[in-house]
Order: C-alpha cells, then sequence, then structure tokens
C-alpha cells in the first residue's frame, strides 16, 4: 500500500512554476506569500544559516546543530533537518500531497532557534538586521556549486526542470535560476559581513580543515566545548556519516518529490567535481564570464584542492 502511494505521488506531483521578487527568480508558492517571509520576526538568539542552493547548507545546520547540543547525537538526530531548522521562505501549500511552511514552523519553535535561508541579502527579512542575529553563510565555488545545483533540480520535483547540462549551466550563468545570480548572492553576502553579525565561510576550507572551520564557528556562536566534543562533531559531520544518516540525507523526507534513484541528496560532497562535467569549450566561457561578474570583489574561491 504504501509503495502504491508513493508512485501516486510522484505522479501527482508537478516541477515547480516560478516569479520573480525584485527580479530574483523564485518558487512561485514562495512569491505568493511574500510579504509574510519580508515581514518575519526575527528574535535576538535567533542563529541563521545563510547560503546559495547546494553549497554545503545541510552540512553547516548540522555541524551548528551539533555545537549547540555540545555533540549530543541522540539529540541531534531528533528530528529531520528540515524541522530542526526551519527553511524560513519555502512554502509548499497544504492542497500539496507534502506540505511545508517554514514560517509556521519557525514561529511554533522555542528559543534559541537555528533557521535556514536561501535569500540573497538584499531579501533578508530586516528583521535579521534589526535584531543583530548570527548568520553563519557559507560559500561554494561557483563550478561545484553549479554541478550540485544540477543534479538537486534533476532529483528534486520541487523545483523547475533544469533541461540538459548545456541548458542549465546557461540559465546558471545568467542568474535565471532559484534563487538568483550565485554571483551576486556570494559578492552580497560578503559586502554584508563589513557591516553585520556574519561569520562568511568556504565550503572548500571546510573540506581541507574541517577541525580549523569548525573552531571558528563554535568561537563566533560563544560556545566552550571540550576536545573530545569537538572531535566528536568533526567526525558526525564528515560526509560519509551525514549521508546514511536519515535524519539530514532527506531520504525520509519529501518521499515521492526526491527521488534518490536519480541522484541522491547527499551526492559526492567533494571539490574538483565540476572536471567531470565541464567541457574544454565549456569552461573557457565560464572562466571568462566568471572574470568580468567577478572583477568588482575581492571574493576568491578555489575550485580544487
Amino acid at each position: 500500500m504504501a509503495l502504491d502511494k508513493m508512485e501516486d505521488l510522484s505522479l501527482t506531483v508537478t516541477r515547480a512554476e516560478t516569479d520573480e521578487v525584485e527580479g530574483i527568480t523564485l518558487a512561485k508558492p514562495i512569491c505568493s506569500i511574500w510579504d509574510q517571509v519580508w515581514n518575519f520576526k526575527a528574535k535576538p538568539d535567533d542563529l541563521l544559516v545563510a547560503t546559495y542552493a547546494k553549497a554545503g547548507t545541510t552540512w553547516t545546520q548540522e555541524i551548528v546543530d551539533m555545537i549547540q547540543n555540545n555533540g549530543d547525537i541522540e539529540k541531534c538526530r531528533r528530528a529531520s533537518t528540515y524541522t530542526r531548522h526551519p527553511f524560513i521562505e519555502w512554502y509548499i501549500p497544504k492542497s500539496s500531497p507534502q506540505s511545508y511552511s517554514g514560517l509556521e514552523l519557525a514561529e511554533a519553535m522555542p528559543s534559541p532557534r537555528i533557521l535556514k535561508t536561501h535569500l540573497p541579502v538584499q531579501l533578508l527579512p530586516p528583521s535579521f538586521w534589526e535584531q543583530n542575529c548570527k548568520i553563519i553563510y557559507m560559500a561554494r565555488n561557483a563550478k561545484d556549486n553549479l554541478v550540485s545545483y544540477y543534479h538537486f533540480h534533476r532529483m528534486n520535483k520541487a523545483l523547475p526542470d533544469p533541461g540538459s547540462w548545456e541548458n542549465f549551466l546557461e540559465k546558471f550563468m545568467a542568474g535565471k535560476v532559484l534563487w538568483g545570480s550565485w554571483y551576486d548572492h556570494v559578492k552580497g553576502w560578503w559586502k554584508a559581513k563589513d557591516k553585520h553579525n556574519i561569520l562568511y565561510l568556504f565550503y572548500e576550507d571546510m573540506k581541507e580543515n574541517p577541525k580549523h572551520e569548525i573552531q571558528k564557528i563554535v568561537k563566533f556562536m560563544k560556545k566552550d566545548i571540550e576536545e573530545e566534543v569537538l572531535n566528536q562533531i568533526i567526525h558526525y559531520t564528515t560526509f560519509d556519516i551525514m549521508k546514511d544518516n536519515p535524519m539530514a540525507n532527506y531520504t525520509k523526507d519529501f518521499v515521492g518529490i526526491m527521488d534518490h534513484s536519480i541522484s541522491p541528496f547527499m551526492r559526492k560532497g567533494v571539490v574538483g567535481d565540476w572536471k567531470n562535467h565541464f567541457t574544454v569549450a565549456q569552461n573557457e566561457k565560464f572562466n571568462e564570464d566568471y572574470k568580468k561578474k567577478m572583477a568588482d570583489t575581492s571574493l576568491v574561491f578555489r575550485t580544487e584542492l
């Protein structure tokens, strides 16, 4: 019976339609509740994990949750990521087979809350700035981010159809994908860190030296953790352990919406996988375009380790 239901669900789920808020492409349901998102009431002790989609969001959330709970594995597996850390703007209407309202979840959650967003800096609800909330931003190099985002679109039916790799590559470069331009996103948050309470991290640094980067987060969160707990956090937030954790790998959520047989939600988690996707010509074109778009920033990314 459950299987039949699952198959029915995958037939009833339709690909997301998009609309725009201030020139940024978003899923239509988010646009339909935009006033509520914009007027979201942040609290001073909220911690927000902000990223461009597929830039190590779940990884950062898991690290933050483990620090918050002093490395207690059981507490960190109390519920799936989507429930533990409300995705503030994400909205799937109640009429859908599997509804979700990040706003409702956040509003019902006791403090201190850990929240998540993919919004570019200019669309972040103003209450986060007013309350001087702590924000952790994780950035990933454009090429690997693009590859991961492409595969995520392939397996997640709540997102628009990505079309071919070539097609998606063009859309990404033009910034005509959900949550807008990667270039503007990473640059916007980079600029904001000078004025606001933002810890800006890089996926590649976290891959290369997780201990060093996790210690930065501990300090930013004003926590005190023992070496033993730190080592436990490093271990339980490695890609292989998280890939097998049903509370982090999305195998228990959105069944029929996310098809892990097409591509697992946690696919590779490496630096440099773009080399398996870009042709020489695509890479040259991308590099040239990248130089133009990133000419006005001091931001530097590594595309290999």
